[in-house]
């Protein structure tokens, strides 16, 4: 269901929002979270696996440098990436009503900013360049700046869409996207175009997405200049920009502190072994996160149900993410040689290390959304600035050992992170810390069982090539696991499975 856009200026109720219950009798919000799931979160996995095809082709065509100079370049766009209005659409997804003219509003924010921001990327470029004393960073970021045209239609029919719980469409979109980038990334690689293939790719991705995502909410909106009014919504992005600052600083640090001390052949071993052990929290995770935003804000006036919902969410999500990330350290040797190739061996110690930091990322990213859909923002806001100190000081001491001494940063400085963050958010989502353990325990336990059956199997399998060593692991450890969820925690894998093929949540018929 698309609405067209509309001109007039009289408030319009966009959305399944609570008071707009009336227009969607037969479907609850457990059918709506239930359906979003499976298609903002299954799109992903089809997408996903499109991107990781053609990047894994890539990464096999490019060097370790090129991927590199990318990660410096990085930097900059992301900082300047959270200011690109995001926050704005938040805002507009949050409010219970919105009227025409606040949507028109937040286009021409997206717009002001977005143009603002290409502008400066484009300044800054040379003095990035002089700080990592690589004078390609100019050209390169210089092109980036285009990623910021397309990004005011992909946030204003984000917010749209959004509102209506329309994951659908925003899936099929996606997936397109993605075949467009990774067709283009490929091809690029193969025609030699080497660092400036990773460049090309994110263009075209943000261009179709945004084609799409306009079509997808309805079409074309006008945009207002004329901000008079729009305080509340100026002010709910603000503080999102400001925890997206801080999410930056931690984010960031150690691709800006390493740019400028490690060669660019060892930075890119770095960023590329970051990128695998983050596919999950990186790929997978945002995109639920989307949805969660989207229902807590439903149910935010309904503390015993905000709690119970994020409860669930993170059992559910670690049952996938513990596997994964355990799986990932006993078989970073294999992983590596087959899907990367011989070239980045010396990356495979980095995986090993990263690999076990990331559980506590993930749970670290659940705790935004369910703040910001409360109307707590400044939540977000306070635990950025507190990752933003323990990250960039790990940083600043594990770089003195290289590569792999950020990986130990990411060690040491995680955990204290989520503790801090737990800390300040639960209170506000009104879980107790118990409960969150225990939603954590069964997955936990399973994986760890898994890892350890894994490494016994490892240590006595005969020598192998990396492909066939890999498929017996990975193998054995899904067997291994799956075996000890259905006999120690059942429950959760009944959760799980009635989230998939239930018309209702078991939350919501308990």
């Amino acid at each position: 269901m698309t609405e067209s856009p509309q001109t007039s200026n009289q408030p319009r109720k966009t959305g399944n929002h609570p008071s707009d219950s009336e227009n969607h009798p037969a479907e609850s919000l457990s059918d709506q979270v239930r359906h979003a799931v499976i298609w903002r979160s299954g799109s992903q996995i089809i997408a996903q696996l499109v991107m990781w095809a053609s990047t894994f082709l890539v990464i096999r065509i490019l060097s370790p440098a090129d991927y590199g100079l990318f990660a410096m370049t990085q930097v900059v766009l992301v900082l300047l990436a959270m200011l690109d209005g995001y926050g704005l659409a938040s805002g507009l997804i949050q409010q219970r009503e919105v009227t025409e003219r606040q949507i028109r509003q937040l286009f021409g924010m997206l717009i002001v900013l977005n143009l603002g921001l290409a502008f400066i990327q484009i300044a800054l470029a040379p003095w990035a360049a002089a700080y990592y004393r690589q004078p390609a960073v100019t050209d390169l970021l210089r092109w980036q700046a285009l990623l910021y045209l397309p990004t005011p239609f992909i946030a204003l029919s984000y917010a749209q869409l959004c509102r209506r719980m329309d994951f659908k469409r925003q899936a099929q979109v996606f997936t397109i996207a993605s075949v467009a980038s990774a067709a283009t990334a490929l091809a690029g690689a193969m025609a030699g175009l080497g660092v400036w293939t990773l460049v090309l790719a994110p263009i075209v991705l943000f261009t179709v997405r945004a084609v799409g995502m306009t079509i997808a909410a309805g079409g074309l909106v006008r945009p207002s200049f004329d901000f008079r009014g729009a305080t509340t919504l100026a002010r709910y992005g603000s503080l999102m920009a400001l925890g997206s600052f801080f999410w930056f600083v931690q984010s960031q640090a150690d691709i800006f502190i390493a740019g400028r001390q490690l060669s660019a052949h060892d930075l890119g071993l770095y960023s590329t072994a970051l990128f695998l052990t983050q596919i999950f929290v990186s790929k997978f995770v945002p995109p639920l996160n989307e949805v969660a935003f989207s229902a807590y804000a439903r149910i935010q006036h309904d503390d015993a149900a905000v709690a119970s919902a994020f409860a669930k969410s993170v059992r559910i999500i670690m049952i996938a993410a513990m596997p994964f990330y355990l799986g990932l350290a006993v078989t970073a040797e294999p992983l590596v040689l087959t899907v990367l190739g011989e070239k980045w061996r010396a990356a495979i110690p980095i995986v090993h290390l990263l690999a076990f930091a990331m559980p506590f990322m993930t749970v670290q990213v659940l705790f935004t959304p369910a703040c910001d859909a409360r109307g707590r923002p400044g939540i977000g806001v306070w635990n950025g600035a507190t990752g933003s100190a323990i990250m960039f000081t790990a940083f600043l001491i594990g770089v003195r050992w290289g590569p792999t001494g950020l990986a130990w940063a990411w060690i040491a400085g995680y955990p204290l992170y989520l503790a801090a963050s737990a800390w300040r958010s639960l209170p506000i989502i009104g879980l107790p810390a118990g409960a969150l353990i225990a939603a954590m325990v069964p997955a936990a336990v399973a994986a760890g069982a898994m890892a350890i059956g894994v490494t016994l199997l490892k240590g006595v399998l005969p020598p192998l090539a990396p492909v066939a060593n890999l498929a017996i692991l990975v193998t054995a450890g899904a067997a291994l696991y799956g075996a000890w969820m259905l006999l120690f925690a059942r429950d959760a894998v009944t959760e799980l499975t009635a989230l998939v093929f239930r018309k209702r949540l078991p939350a919501q018929t308990d």
